[in-house]
């Protein structure tokens, strides 16, 4: 079986535990870490298709379906030839390392589902039962490659997020500035940060002035005004002004490495949790073991050995886990690609199976509670102005500005007036001339606004940005500009309610603009001003007491989607770092979705549940009856055979999935939208 590739970010770190995509528990040891350079230079992983891991599942599963065939036709002999290739082929992806863990591992390590495959696949071709073997092969090597693919997938996201780290970095020397690579920034070294330039390590501004997009790593989506004395965070992008900047961090060893190693750690903590095949599998592995030993020492101690080892083996069939084998994977199968159509991308089992008991949703803000893009939302003039006219000379200076305030002002009026001697303060506004009249457009901290200072403090209350328009040296209106909550938000929340789910928001914004959406949404607990760490930490906390989904769409919130018992990414407008350390993406941005999809997961483990409950009592009917000889071997396999029909029938159940109709959907005469179709490639 492959064994994933684990990625470190380079400097200083604390090794997380080993990750484990085996059957059977954790390894021994994990893989040797990468360090910054091997990762941009890591293969992707390739499309389905081209994945040489699944190459030998496929190849058992099209050799066993040959020998079927053959079998059908009455040709024997070359039946059981390509049933016996089929088994090799998916037998070599598990047992070698579920017979190594056997030998190398401790504890409980060494059982688990791998071990109790490779047994029954050993008794039912010592009773001459190849094809069964075959059969018990493919589909447990099926489910395991899928799983690795999934965890090498979740690994690409982590070059994501070192991209964000620009490749050189300008140092004030004694001698003048120098280009040296951002890796070898050390701490207080002066960093000379031209406009647009990214920011390479963690610091403080020690001269000039501007604005500073930070949303890669607090998910705050509008700028923020920096100026001397104001930390500054490695990866914010820097607006128009140059900054001097004193690093407070390596150039190894920062908040965007910090964000790496916190997923890297996370994806090692999630990949030791045991899947439901392998909690039953423990027990059930040493009992069968133990019983099948037991009978067979008996058959010497009276005498008739062939009897009771012939038994033995007959009982080792009847505890082989067919119809458990199947009872997972399809209900699996058929959920996921039953969610794919609700427009939510499930990437393993082990996601599905967890989604199904959350029990609290953690949400980040901007870009997932709200749309990401900054409306003007309120409008206050002075009495010898209109809305209008303000917002037309605001806009008139805004015109050539890329800020995120500038296009929010521009998009609200249709009117393009030209401003000219415009002049941009770095960290301030703008100031120019439109039509002969002096305008200045800024912050309250530069344009004091007299005589609305209540109605700017009021908006400020709702969570919005002011920008104040002065005319003339006399002040001519304020403009409250807030990134709007989705319009679906509230129903998808008041329907976690419904379930008895709770909500919590979680995010880098600041805790006016926080407590104002909260309040519209609905959401039970705020946590503001987090940094990536906080809110991994938080995550954290919240799995240790209940099933916990975040959900997220920035790079930022990669750290908390990794350490959640399920993150769940918006893929549309999601960062690739937040989508890859996500287990679960959906291909479109109705917050409608996650009820939706929880209450989708929920049905499907309460199927895998009774399916696997079905599968148990099959072996413990069976094992009886195969011990005292009721049953012989060709009764005990047609006996799982039915069973699997039984499973599988079941299972395809999950299939039938629909979108809930919710009371906008009603009103307005639709039916829920569907959404874009998904690529078997994407994930």
């Amino acid at each position: 079986m492959l064994r994933p590739r684990v990625l470190h970010a380079p400097g200083p770190r604390n090794e997380g535990p080993a990750v484990s995509r085996e059957c059977c528990g954790p390894d021994d040891a994990a893989p040797d870490p990468v360090d910054a350079d091997a990762v941009a230079e890591h293969e992707e992983v390739p499309p389905w298709w081209r994945d040489r891991s699944l190459a030998l599942p496929v190849a058992s599963g099209l050799l066993w379906a040959t020998g079927l065939i053959l079998q059908w036709i009455g040709l024997e002999i070359p039946a059981l030839v390509v049933f016996a290739l089929g088994l090799a082929a998916g037998a070599w992806t598990f047992v070698p390392g579920t017979l190594k863990r056997l030998f190398t591992a401790t504890g409980r390590g060494r059982l688990g589902v791998g071990l109790l495959m490779t047994i029954a696949a050993i008794g039912a071709v010592a009773l001459g039962h190849i094809g069964e073997a075959a059969a018990l092969a493919f589909l447990f090597s099926v489910a395991e490659a899928l799983e690795d693919r999934a965890m090498d997938r979740a690994q690409q996201g982590l070059r994501a997020l070192l991209s964000l780290i620009p490749d050189t970095a300008r140092i004030s020397r004694l001698t003048g500035e120098e280009t040296i690579p951002a890796a070898d920034v050390r701490e207080l070294d002066v960093l000379v940060v031209g406009a647009g330039e990214r920011v390479a390590t963690d610091g403080v501004v020690t001269s000039g002035r501007s604005w500073v997009d930070t949303s890669a790593i607090t998910g705050e989506s509008i700028p923020i005004e920096v100026a001397p004395g104001d930390k500054i965070l490695a990866g914010s992008v820097n607006g128009t002004g140059t900054l001097s900047i004193e690093a407070s961090a390596d150039g190894r060893d920062n908040s965007l490495t910090k964000i790496v190693h916190l997923v890297e750690q996370a994806h090692a903590n999630k990949g030791e949790r045991a899947r439901m095949a392998d909690r039953i599998a423990r027990p059930l592995v040493p009992l069968v073991l133990i019983a099948a030993v037991l009978i067979a020492a008996f058959g010497f101690v009276v005498g008739d050995p062939s009897t009771w080892i012939e038994r033995a083996l007959v009982v080792l069939v009847a505890a082989s886990p067919c119809a458990l084998a199947i009872a997972v994977p399809v209900t699996v199968i058929s959920a996921i690609g039953s969610a794919s159509k609700l427009g939510v991308v499930i990437k393993s089992g082990a996601a599905f199976e967890e989604l199904g008991t959350i029990r609290r949703v953690a949400f980040d803000k901007t870009g997932t509670l709200t749309r990401n893009e900054p409306r003007v939302v309120a409008t206050h003039i002075s009495n010898d102005h209109t809305e209008a006219e303000v917002l037309d000379l605001a806009a008139a200076l805004e015109a050539t500005s890329t800020h995120p305030l500038a296009q929010a002002i521009s998009a609200a009026t249709p009117t393009r007036l030209e401003a000219v001697e415009v002049q941009e303060l770095p960290g301030h506004g703008l100031s120019g001339t439109v039509e002969g009249r002096r305008v200045r457009v800024g912050s309250p901290r530069w344009i004091t606004p007299h005589g609305l200072t209540t109605q700017a403090a009021e908006l400020a209350d709702q969570g919005m940005s002011i920008i104040v328009v002065e005319v003339d040296d006399q002040i001519g209106g304020i403009i409250g500009i807030r990134d709007e909550l989705r319009p679906e938000a509230t129903e998808a929340i008041a329907a976690l309610h419904d379930q008895g789910i709770s909500t919590v928001m979680l995010t880098g914004d600041n805790a006016r603009t926080a407590e104002a959406i909260a309040a519209q949404a609905g959401i039970d607990e705020i946590h503001a001003e987090q940094l990536p760490e906080h809110k991994a930490e938080r995550i954290r906390a919240s799995t240790a007491q209940v099933p916990t989904v975040m959900i997220g769409d920035g790079i930022n919130d990669a750290p908390a989607l990794a350490s959640a018992t399920v993150g769940v990414a918006m893929g549309v407008s999601g960062s690739a770092a937040a989508v890859e350390s996500a287990d679960v993406a959906f291909t479109g941005t109705d917050l409608r979705l996650i009820p939706d999809a929880l209450a989708h997961a929920k049905k499907g483990r309460g199927i895998m549940t009774a399916n696997v409950v079905l599968a148990l009592a099959i072996i413990v009917v069976l094992f009886p009856l195969a011990l005292f000889g009721v049953l012989g071997l060709a009764a005990v396999v047609l006996v799982h055979e039915v069973a699997e029909v039984v499973v599988i029938l079941n299972g395809v159940r999950t299939a039938r999935s629909k979108r809930r109709i919710y009371p906008s959907d009603a009103r307005d005469g639709s039916t829920p939208s569907s959404t874009a179709p998904v690529k078997a490639s994407d994930y």
